[in-house]
């Protein structure tokens, strides 16, 4: 019965994700989806994507991550620096794409097992802290990088592009803080949604594995699940390194959705983190499919309340305030739970059955 009721939750969850994409495929086909509105389908599944892996290490792992972005960073510029070498050489754009993808998931799995090795065995608030300056020290060692190729192969510098050398065939790839220019626009909406449906397969089936359920004993109580023998180190490197690669990808879909990638604060930086952080948090810390709710929400309200202009953020704060008391607050979750459709519908199947 139980593994009806799971299965049941995974498919309305695969479900909405699917429905949104045929809504928004009908209404861009017919011309009723305005460009600006376009423009933000591909950013939707990548804060989505975002905030179901962080869900994963907040909500399921129980540890607070606040470098999240580090880790998009990390899969945004190792992905673009591969298309931008491979772009003449792999003409194909979406083995091109792929390739791309896993390789911005490897690195950004292999950051997140650096730091979660010596960081994940101690307790406490170190991993926040530890992820937080580890998202600022990427998006800083970014800006200051130049990298270029030539005939003679790769060049590096961090004093300038001129510094690099490089002969007349040469290119910059990664300037500096103007950072990469040029970058193959191989991701799309379709793209987009067939990442984040991996994404809640990935992590919808580790969280009612053997291996998630070790980790989600290791949240709820660490001594008793020590002391019957689960390793704890190895669990809760295991949770941080797919959500870490998870962000990788998140982020190798955003740098190829744009023609320039820079590490901006507002991209990469301590801002974004607690940004996906909130989407987490709003959704309900654990609720996958919240997350998803929140980050769609989010990313579109901005956009229709730009039209209020000096007073868009101001409302869009108001707003954020009030969905979190509404999500939160004791009142609005008995209300929430005594008029779910789940309660209202078997209400009426047991009327059904009296009459």
């Amino acid at each position: 019965m139980k593994k009806i009721k799971l299965n049941r939750d995974y498919l309305i969850t695969y479900g909405m994700v699917i429905l949104f994409y045929i809504i928004m495929t009908i209404l861009k086909g017919t011309g009723n989806l305005t460009s600006l509105f376009s423009g933000l389908l591909v950013p939707i599944c990548v804060y989505s994507i975002l905030a179901v892996s962080l869900n994963l290490t907040v909500g399921i792992l129980g540890e607070l991550s606040l470098g999240h972005a580090g880790f998009m960073c990390v899969g945004a510029f190792s992905s673009a620096f591969f298309s931008m070498c491979m772009k003449d050489v792999i003409t194909n754009s979406f083995i091109r794409f792929f390739i791309a993808l896993v390789i911005s998931a490897l690195v950004a799995a292999f950051f997140g097992i650096i730091i979660g090795i010596p960081v994940l065995r101690l307790r406490g608030d170190y991993l926040a802290i530890v992820t937080l300056a580890f998202g600022e020290i990427i998006k800083n060692i970014v800006n200051i990088l130049y990298v270029g190729r030539d005939s003679d192969g790769m060049h590096i510098s961090i004093k300038d592009s001129i510094s690099l050398g490089l002969k007349d065939d040469g290119k910059v790839i990664i300037n500096g803080a103007q950072g990469i220019t040029g970058t193959p626009h191989d991701s799309n909406f379709t793209i987009g949604i067939v990442l984040l449906l991996i994404t809640l397969f990935v992590v919808l089936n580790f969280m009612h594995s053997r291996s998630g359920r070790a980790v989600m004993a290791i949240r709820d109580n660490r001594i008793a699940a020590e002391s019957i023998g689960i390793n704890i180190s190895k669990y809760k490197l295991m949770a941080f390194s797919i959500s870490a690669a998870l962000a990788g990808i998140a982020g190798a879909l955003y740098a190829h959705n744009l023609s320039t990638l820079n590490a901006l604060p507002k991209n990469f930086g301590y801002n974004m983190s607690i940004m996906i952080l909130v989407y987490v948090v709003l959704g309900g810390i654990g609720n996958i499919r919240g997350s998803i709710i929140a980050a769609t929400i989010l990313t579109v309200l901005p956009e229709l309340l730009r039209g209020f202009s000096d007073y868009r953020m101001l409302i869009y704060s108001v707003v954020l305030i009030a969905l979190m008391l509404f999500n939160a607050s004791p009142g609005a979750i008995e209300f929430k739970e005594k008029y779910s459709i789940k309660k209202l519908l078997a209400k009426k199947k047991q009327t059904e059955e009296v009459h």
